[in-house]
């Protein structure tokens, strides 16, 4: 660990974590944690050893220049905190970086340690998977613990995800065998338009965040680009037939299979959430290996663009079920 600065003290301090990489679809999760990076100031007071942790054949440094200097950035994950104001004023412990190349285990005990040494209360991964949803809904967002207390408290899935998973799926299960409380929140991005930025399954994530821990997020100019971004794909799907009709194919299986989640429940739950911003209640204020998908394969043959800049949707059969299993698509 390279400590920039002195650790802070820190009051009520949730820890929020997302990795570039194959945990990322769309950069949504990453770009999450870099809005609230940016909107409350997060000042920078670690980062871990660059040596110790990537392959830089794999994530390479970058060069540039700073008055006619030459300076180098390495890849790395950095750890900063941002003081949320109000009438009960709390700390977030933001963790942002790449997927480590290695030692797995090391990263995320010096993680655990500054955890632990910081009195965080709370761990939230963020992360997103490539999923059969279509881009003409509200993102889903998955929540879910290894902590069957945690599950029933926090009205969260309990995990029964079995397969290969990530950075993200091992650092959840390193803060459940550290006796940490740790959630992971999922994004589901449409595969068929995987590119980065995805700002509509960013919003999602913070819009889950903020019910998770009570706070009132700064979302900026990120539900005007959501608008933006679903209409611009709307265009392109419009321009190809094959598009459209996969599209429509995938509608149609979301609207089934959440035909019974359009009542009471949810809707009080987007309710709570226009009287929070309403009122101000709480506090104002990609990888070479492709992403994570539903079924915990790797996407790299998922969406390659045309010459002509159109999506086209993959030559598998068309689903038979909705956007996503029933169980966890990650620990």
């Amino acid at each position: 660990m390279i400590e920039l600065e002195g650790v802070p003290e820190l009051i009520d301090p949730v820890m929020v974590a997302a990795f570039e990489g194959w945990n990322d679809a769309g950069d949504a999760a990453s770009t999450a944690v870099a809005h609230l990076d940016r909107e409350w100031k997060g000042e920078v007071f670690a980062a871990l050893d660059a040596e110790d942790y990537y392959d830089f054949q794999v994530n390479r440094p970058t060069v540039w220049l700073d008055g006619g200097v030459r300076k180098i950035t390495w890849p790395t994950t950095r750890l900063s905190v941002v003081r949320v104001g109000g009438e009960k004023p709390r700390d977030l412990v933001l963790v942002r970086g790449i997927e480590p190349s290695m030692r797995w285990r090391s990263f995320c005990n010096e993680l655990l340690g500054f955890a632990h040494e910081l009195g965080v209360e709370l761990v939230v991964i963020l992360g997103a998977l490539l999923g059969d949803t279509p881009h003409t809904r509200p993102v889903p967002v998955s929540g879910v613990t290894s902590d069957p207390d945690l599950a029933r408290t926090m009205d969260l899935e309990e995990t029964k995800y079995e397969g290969p998973t990530g950075i993200v799926g091992i650092l959840q299960e390193a803060c459940t065998h550290a006796g940490v409380p740790a959630v992971s929140l999922w994004a589901a991005v449409p595969h068929y338009v995987s590119q980065p930025p995805n700002p509509k399954a960013t919003l999602a994530l913070l819009n889950r965040l903020e019910d998770l821990i009570d706070l009132r997020i700064p979302l900026g100019e990120l539900p005007e680009d959501a608008r933006a971004w679903q209409l611009g794909v709307d265009q392109l799907a419009a321009e190809d037939s094959e598009v459209a009709e996969y599209v429509q194919t995938l509608e149609e299986a979301r609207d089934t299979a959440e035909l019974p989640e359009a009542s009471g429940e949810a809707i009080a739950r987007e309710f709570e959430r226009y009287l929070r911003r309403r009122d101000g209640s709480g506090p104002a204020g990609p990888a070479p290996g492709g992403h994570a998908t539903a079924d915990g394969s790797d996407s790299s043959s998922y969406l390659r663009d045309n010459p002509g800049g159109r999506p086209k949707p993959p030559k598998s059969p068309r689903p038979e079920t909705g956007t996503e299993d029933e169980d966890s698509p990650e620990d």
